[in-house]
C-alpha cells in the first residue's frame, strides 16, 4: 500500500486479489490487510501470503501465484 506500490499499480492488483478470493469463496477463509512498507521498494509490488512474500506482482502473475499458494492450480 505504499507510494511505490501504489504507482506500480497497486490499486489494481488489490481488486484483482479481492475478485480472486470472491470467486473461490474464500472470503472467510483468508484475510487481506494492507502493509506499508515492507522494505522491498526495489521489488514491489510485494504480496506476503502466511510468511511466504512474492515480488514483483503483476497483473498477469498474481493469479497464477494466488492459485499456487492457495493450492487451487490445476496442473
Amino acid at each position: 500500500m505504499g507510494s511505490s506500490c501504489f504507482s506500480r499499480g497497486n490499486k489494481k492488483l488489490v481488486r484483482i486479489i479481492q475478485d480472486f478470493l470472491k470467486e473461490n469463496n474464500l472470503q472467510d477463509e483468508v484475510t487481506l490487510k494492507g502493509a506499508h512498507c515492507m522494505s522491498q521498494c526495489d521489488k514491489g509490488p510485494v504480496m506476503k501470503v502466511n510468511d511466504e512474500a512474492v515480488y514483483n506482482i503483476t497483473g498477469e502473475t498474481l493469479l497464477n501465484t494466488l492459485e499456487e499458494i492457495l493450492g487451487l492450480s490445476s496442473g
